[in-house]
């Protein structure tokens, strides 16, 4: 009887221990999603290790942020295992020369887009603004048009086919929404989010409501659609991803991003310090190579200008650094609703690369 209860004891020992276990876990999770996410001890880390390659600072743009409100902006959901296999993939030739180094902004400049930084504000709107941003650069390269489409149309009217709006999305979805419904123009429907987010405090920001209506009176909605003939992906082969943007202009990148990212203001970034937060998508626009020899692709964020070099950042290129290189997403634009003279003959249109 006496080693019954005994071992009653012990079981009972046991399970308490687990349950403390368990709610200490469940506190100190709790705790890091309310800490700051910017922290002196990581600029410091970063900027007295003279192997980094990059420097870092406590960014205004995220002065006051929670890990938990950071981890909001970056609204990447993985793209199913199933849609990817069968996602085409673009393949450019690897006897294409390519410059050492590639800025579309100065490759187009007549396309204002190109150089354009926006901000997110509140909302973990990434997904979709790295896919119109991507867009609209395009639509100017191929027909001369400068036009900046409409994140909200994506966030608010794709629906459950991306994702979550605010709350994170599919990339991919967004390029594919792009081929079957179009995209509005940003006169047509504005971001909603008009504030930005540099005030300390940001609250999360609920996904806005489809309206299907343009802001202006003058403009129809259905006519103010601008579409994608296709939506694919590129080689993570470097080479590939460089002659894209070369020939086409940019895309679409995500990547992982860890506690450091959050510190970055200049040079060429790879991860050094702190825990994985979330997947971020962003505009790739070019490469080059650092002073130290470093190559990197040059990307533009939508994070605001305060944030970075002067809203772009520089990250290690060839490497997969952060999985930048894993999941590359583009489309061509299409002349549909466009009325163009004369007619733009999509059946001419080639992607001059192996699918």
């Amino acid at each position: 009887m006496a080693g019954i209860y005994i071992t009653a004891l012990l079981l009972f020992g046991a399970m308490l221990t687990f349950q403390l276990e368990v709610r200490a876990e469940a506190s100190n999770s709790q705790l890091k999603h309310d800490s700051k996410i910017l922290q002196d001890s990581i600029v410091a880390r970063i900027n007295s290790n003279s192997t980094a390659g990059w420097t870092a600072e406590m960014s205004p743009r995220f002065s006051d942020y929670t890990v938990g409100q950071f981890k909001h902006l970056l609204g990447v959901k993985p793209t199913p295992k199933g849609v990817l296999e069968s996602t085409p993939v673009v393949t450019h030739p690897r006897d294409l020369k390519l410059p050492d180094q590639f800025d579309a902004r100065t490759a187009w400049p007549q396309c204002g887009t190109i150089g354009r930084i926006l901000d997110q504000g509140h909302c973990g709107s990434c997904w979709a603004f790295g896919a119109v941003e991507s867009l609209s650069d395009r639509f100017c390269i191929q027909f001369g048009m400068n036009v900046s489409l409409s994140v909200n149309d994506v966030l608010a009217c794709c629906g459950f086919s991306c994702g979550d709006g605010c709350y994170g999305g599919s990339p991919f979805a967004a390029w594919e929404y792009f081929t079957y419904s179009g995209v509005v123009t940003e006169e047509c429907d504005p971001y909603f989010d008009t504030t930005g987010c540099s005030h300390p405090g940001c609250g999360e920001y609920p996904t806005p409501k489809c309206s299907k209506k343009c802001v202006k009176e003058n403009l129809l909605w259905s006519k103010s659609k601008h579409f994608s003939i296709n939506a694919y992906r590129i080689s993570s082969d470097p080479q590939s991803i460089m002659a894209e943007v070369y020939k086409n202009g940019p895309v679409e990148v995500s990547f992982i991003v860890h506690e450091d990212f959050a510190h970055y203001r200049s040079g060429v970034y790879k991860h050094t310090i702190g825990g994985t937060i979330g997947g971020h998508s962003v505009k790739l626009i070019g490469w080059g190579t650092s002073d130290d020899g470093e190559d990197y692709w040059l990307i533009a964020n939508e994070w605001n200008r305060s944030w970075g070099e002067d809203g772009y950042f520089r990250i290690r290129r060839g490497t997969n650094e952060c999985g930048i290189e894993a999941e590359v997403l583009a489309g061509t634009p299409s002349s549909r609703n466009l009325n163009l003279v004369p007619e733009y003959n999509e059946a001419d249109v080639s992607l001059d690369a192996s699918i």
